[in-house]
């Protein structure tokens, strides 16, 4: 797997240079982006490695509650840690926070304890979790696939997302962005996906066949209606991401023999045509610009076609030892800016040397974060699922 440590270590890396840029090389970053979206790239890669390893990790456990278990112990900690630091940077007064458009606290709070907040109409506390409410819609449909005996389908998954993609927007199918929440509320809906989401949960990891397709199917109604209906990006590019994410899924089960070759390449060139002719008919929207996207996207399966051509080679330990540490790379960088832009405030010449200095600065930080925070959240949680071996039934798909 060090090649995928590899491409997560990549990826990481662009995001900083991404967010960071904004403070040390905004000229060189207003030039850059037109002709490459540095953020789509970074989030392609991490998508198709996510959905590389995520179902092969539940699929290898064939528990649906020790698969939540492992999610939840993996995600959370930091993030609930990066959190709190930057709520104390801003009690301090060196960092300042996002402002939640009225929002009480407790939805803020409901929201963010989801992991859907960016579906749910809720302003991200880290602009980075946004991704995170894709990977948690991810989560919830790779477990209704497994509970419903269709998770060997993702090539077909991936080419279904990526049709639908393309046919909304050469339809003109344009949602208000959080339209569901413009209807309903964001309040109610915050009250009812969290219960969903928590029923879809408990109900899956179940040992009653019935009860875990039931929750299942719960979490990925639910996944599908946010990404549809809620999402903040067009809906055609929430489409994508999801495609992405069982494109990564089709390329694992190819080469572990639970599929073929011919029809994960067939998957890859639906993906990539679909997607690119979405962005070029899309054309020049709010957040990107079209030529930037589709030279991202197609970076971004290029790199993970590199990674997987080279996967049998020794990969260089600076790289994999990256790759270990990049979601506290991806969470931590966000409070570190913070606190610079509410200290010593952006540069308004560019400054490649305080843009190294600064990977210099974080990368010790998210070491210690790692093996502080990371390291054991996810040991507990491997005792606390070896403590109770009799929740996963048996004879799972």
């Amino acid at each position: 797997m060090g090649w995928l440590d590899a491409l997560r270590g990549i990826a990481a890396l662009v995001v900083v240079f991404d967010h960071s840029s904004y403070t040390f090389m905004a000229d060189f970053r207003r030039e850059l982006m037109p002709q490459f979206n540095t953020s789509r790239y970074a989030i392609m890669v991490f998508f198709l490695v996510s959905g590389y390893v995520i179902p092969a990790s539940l699929e290898r456990r064939g528990c649906v509650r020790t698969f939540w278990i492992g999610r939840i112990v993996r995600v959370y900690p930091l993030a609930a840690a990066v959190v709190a630091m930057l709520l104390a940077a801003h009690l301090l007064g060196v960092a300042e926070i996002r402002d939640f458009g009225g929002q009480s606290a407790t939805t803020v709070i409901v929201a963010h304890a989801t992991m859907l907040q960016e579906l749910l109409g809720t302003p991200n506390l880290l602009l980075v979790l946004w991704t995170l409410s894709y990977e948690m819609s991810f989560y919830l449909l790779v477990v209704a696939l497994f509970t419903v005996r269709l998770h060997q389908r993702s090539a077909a998954v991936a080419v279904v997302l990526a049709v639908l993609a393309a046919v909304s927007v050469t339809a003109g199918v344009m949602l208000p962005a959080s339209s569901l929440s413009g209807l309903v509320g964001t309040g109610p809906l915050i009250g009812f996906a969290s219960i969903a989401m928590a029923v879809a949960i408990g109900c899956a990891s179940a040992r009653s066949p019935v009860v875990r397709g039931f929750g299942g199917v719960v979490g990925g109604v639910l996944a599908l209606l946010l990404v549809l209906f809620n999402g903040t990006v067009p809906l055609w590019e929430g489409l994508v991401i999801l495609a992405v994410m069982f494109l990564g899924t089709a390329v694992y089960r190819a080469e572990h023999g639970q599929g073929t070759w011919r029809r994960a390449a067939g998957a890859a060139v639906t993906v990539v045509v679909c997607a690119v002719g979405s962005a070029y008919w899309y054309g020049n929207g709010d957040h990107f610009v079209q030529r930037g996207w589709i030279i991202a996207f197609l970076m971004a399966v290029l790199t993970f076609g590199a990674g997987l051509l080279v996967r049998r080679r020794r990969i260089p330990r600076l790289l994999t030892g990256l790759g270990t540490i990049s979601y506290s790379v991806y969470l931590v960088h966000p409070v570190l800016l913070a606190v610079i832009d509410g200290t010593v405030g952006r540069r308004r010449q560019d400054s490649p040397v305080l843009e190294v200095a600064f990977f210099a600065a974080l990368l010790p930080l998210c070491l210690l974060t790692y093996r502080c925070v990371e390291v054991p959240g996810q040991a507990w949680g491997r005792r606390f699922a070896r403590s109770r071996p009799g929740g996963c039934p048996r004879g799972l798909p």
